[in-house]
């Protein structure tokens, strides 16, 4: 029976409690940054790394993962209010929470119906196009606040406005964000691990701004409330029921497989091994409670993990201080927050978006594949101008048709109608070639190979028809360690045009999977005599028969028999 609560001990208290702090110092300006680039509010960041922190590590499946708002769910938050307020001016960011429960029910039906093994079965070339299409659309959206003016919000409008943006920048607020961005890629490493760089930023920076620049105007976070967050109830809109949860859906999945893919990383570098189930669940019960009370939707974050493990956290205990101490922010530092330059976070942004696009794989995939490539780009395309959900479903798709192209050409390579083995590549023993040889053509063997899935079945019907004058069939199934149902069909229909020629058919299978499908099949059912015309003095035709045999031997000994009655083999 699942148990929704980790056991929580404190073994390794002191490891957990460095490894909490500091991925908490890590997360607290990226927390305040993703809630104002979502259109939420800043406390909105702070709420969703709280509570999706919290309760992911008590009830997840990856003991060291830290997990809060990420890059990825902040863009498609931003989508979900921008419309739905746009559409409801007063209901639309109380809608907007219902959406973000909605995704954390989602999630934890995923969970339940143990899902987690096939979401990160997507594949990598449509991860990385979505993934860099979210790195684009960050970017793009951090260029209006960087320059000291508002964003219109949307992708579409923000480069239609960009010249505007450009030809009259606010150099104070520009000058702000870029010494962010010269702190954040360019404090020393062995700095960086004492105290991390995007806090340094934060700090430093506000500091300037209101020493030198207090009296320039700025567009500043301004106070945040104090104390714990209150319930948001459920609000829904009937004409807007089919956008929720498509909204809830594209979050849900995003933020699954963003959370599983951080699993792996924490799997990797702390030598463990993740529940992709629990997590979900974890991540769902997380994201439910987060959007209850008014906080943004999160996922597995991986830099806050890799620096949760590279502190010394161990289990999820890390997991739930790095909430406490978010907790303690809220409770009291709201005042110290109001002064933060817009601009700022623009910087901490940007750097996120820039390395969230994969770069590894974009300058790489020209040579590994130009149909990967051509997916990737399609697919990050359409995650920046039209919809993450469309870019997943139009990328996989591609895609899984191009493999499933690629492996049908491989079944079909070993799909083979032999009536002649000297004329033909085969594995066939002496004595199995020497019968073929003595049938004359009258025998014909049909080997197949490997997995036959339903792009095997054209061939296997292809393959058949250049073969026309046979008496004795045999199938030989022993090399095919699973059949789909469609390949299954059609053996069944060669099966069928066999014996309505008359013709004896062996057919070779192992125990296991194939077996069992040929049986289920009720082949011998076709044999039952049929009331056929006969020509004048014509002898009559023997009653087809049906063997099923796990030896292509014996089946070609039997087949060779049959045609040749008279020979003593």
């Amino acid at each position: 029976m699942f148990n929704p609560i980790n056991n929580i001990h404190f073994r390794h208290w002191r490891g957990d409690l460095f490894g909490g702090v500091t991925a908490a110092i890590v997360a607290l300006p990226l927390a305040l940054a993703f809630g104002v680039a979502s259109g939420a509010g800043a406390i909105a960041g702070l709420y969703g790394a709280m509570i999706v922190g919290f309760f992911a590590a008590l009830c997840g499946g990856t003991p060291t993962q830290v997990s809060g708002p990420t890059g990825p769910m902040t863009v498609v938050v931003a989508t979900v209010i921008a419309t739905l307020v746009a559409r409801h001016p007063d209901t639309g960011l109380a809608m907007t929470f219902t959406v973000i429960m909605l995704g954390g029910v989602l999630q934890i039906l995923f969970g339940v119906m143990r899902l987690g093994q096939y979401i990160t079965l997507i594949p990598y070339t449509v991860i990385s196009g979505f993934m860099s299409g979210i790195g684009v659309i960050i970017v793009l959206l951090q260029i209006p606040p960087l320059l000291g003016h508002t964003g219109p919000g949307g992708v579409v409008n923000t480069l239609e406005q960009l010249p505007n943006y450009l030809a009259n920048p606010n150099w104070v607020a520009l000058g702000l964000g870029g010494l962010t961005l010269v702190i954040v890629y360019g404090m020393p490493r062995r700095f960086n691990k004492i105290l991390p760089a995007p806090l340094v930023a934060l700090i430093v920076v506000t500091i300037v701004s209101v020493v030198f620049f207090s009296d320039v105007p700025l567009d500043r976070i301004g106070p945040i409330p104090r104390g714990l967050p209150t319930p948001r109830f459920p609000t829904f809109s009937l004409n807007e029921l089919t956008d929720m949860f498509r909204y809830a859906l594209m979050l849900a999945v995003l933020g699954a497989i963003d959370s599983l893919l951080t699993s792996l990383v924490a799997d990797s570098i702390s030598r463990t091994q993740h529940d992709s189930d629990r997590e979900l669940i974890g991540q769902g019960i997380g994201n439910l409670l987060s959007g209850l009370f008014g906080g943004l939707p999160g996922a597995g974050a991986t830099m806050r993990t890799v620096v949760n493990v590279q502190s010394g956290g161990k289990t999820p205990l890390s997991g739930m201080i790095h909430a406490f101490v978010l907790l303690i922010v809220v409770l009291q530092a709201g005042p110290l927050t109001a002064q933060i330059p817009l601009a700022v976070l623009a910087g901490l942004l940007l750097k996120v978006g820039i390395e969230i696009l994969d770069w590894g794989f974009i300058k790489r995939s020209p040579r590994l594949s130009l149909k990967g490539t051509g997916i990737m780009y399609l697919v990050l395309f359409l995650t920046v101008f039209v919809d993450l959900i469309t870019a997943v479903l139009v990328g996989a798709f591609v895609a899984d048709t191009l493999t499933i192209k690629r492996l049908t050409d491989v079944q079909s390579d070993r799909i083979q109608a032999i009536t002649d083995p000297t004329t033909q590549n085969h594995n066939l023993t002496p004595r199995e070639q020497e019968l073929l040889t003595q049938g004359k053509g009258d025998i014909l063997l049909v080997q197949l190979g490997g997995p036959m899935s339903f792009g095997a079945a054209k061939s296997i019907t292809r393959r058949m028809t250049h073969v026309k004058q046979y008496r004795a069939l045999v199938l030989d199934l022993s090399e095919v360690p699973t059949i789909g149902v469609t390949a299954a069909l059609a053996i069944e229909s060669i099966v069928q045009d066999a014996i309505a020629n008359h013709r004896q058919v062996w057919i070779v299978t192992n125990p296991g999977q194939v077996q069992n499908r040929i049986e289920q099949l009720e082949l011998n059912k076709l044999t039952k005599p049929r009331k056929a015309k006969k020509e004048v003095g014509a002898s009559p035709l023997p009653l087809p028969q049906i063997h099923q045999i796990t030896n292509r031997s014996q089946a070609l000994q039997s087949a060779f028999e049959y045609i040749c009655p008279e020979v003593l083999v």
